[in-house]
């Protein structure tokens, strides 16, 4: 499994963001160089796994204000050495929003994004980039969230205002896939 299991997620992987396929090809080819890439201890970079969690109707979105970085972002991170990078995104929205796998519903098991990020150095290590792979998930948004010790808070925010807590590129796409899931498709 290792390795090959996020290759073939990528190789299937189709976008029409630009970046995001440049994103692609920059992965694949930091994954078939780096064996230990689900390693957090590997410093020109690792591969990190998120999740784009959305309510039913997919007009609101979950962010969590992160405590470490103080930005605002969506549940995500390291593999810690699993190669399962679908089982770690999930794992890590259950973790961070502090509800059980059962209220977690999985989307689709394809890569809903993928981004390259850069991580400033601190006293955890040098400066490196997570490859971070991101899949689609869907949560009731009238539960109550518990969140965790990782993040200051844990809200829903209207699709049409995630731009106001988190306005990066890669948040800008993901935002607008999401708006073209609740576009009717053309006749």
């Amino acid at each position: 499994m290792h390795r090959q299991e996020l290759l073939g997620l990528l190789a299937r992987h189709r976008t029409r963001f630009m970046e995001e396929a440049a994103y692609i090809e920059r992965t694949r080819a930091f994954v078939q160089a780096h064996p230990d890439c689900f390693h957090c201890d590997l410093w020109p970079g690792h591969v990190t796994g998120s999740a784009w969690v959305v309510s039913p109707d997919r007009r609101r979105v979950l962010l969590l204000h992160h405590a470490k970085h103080d930005q605002w972002f969506q549940p995500g991170g390291h593999a810690d050495g699993d190669a399962d990078i679908l089982r770690v995104a999930l794992r890590e929205v259950s973790e961070e929003t502090g509800l059980a796998p059962a209220h977690i519903r999985l989307v689709d098991a394809a890569v809903f994004d993928l981004d390259i990020h850069a991580i400033p150095a601190s006293r955890r290590g040098p400066a490196h980039e997570h490859f971070d792979i991101r899949f689609l998930v869907e949560m009731d948004d009238d539960l109550p969230i518990p969140g965790s010790d990782e993040s200051h808070e844990v809200r829903w925010a209207p699709l049409h205002q995630v731009s106001r807590f988190n306005n990066n590129r890669s948040t800008y796409r993901m935002v607008e896939k999401t708006r073209r899931m609740r576009e009717p498709a053309a006749a």
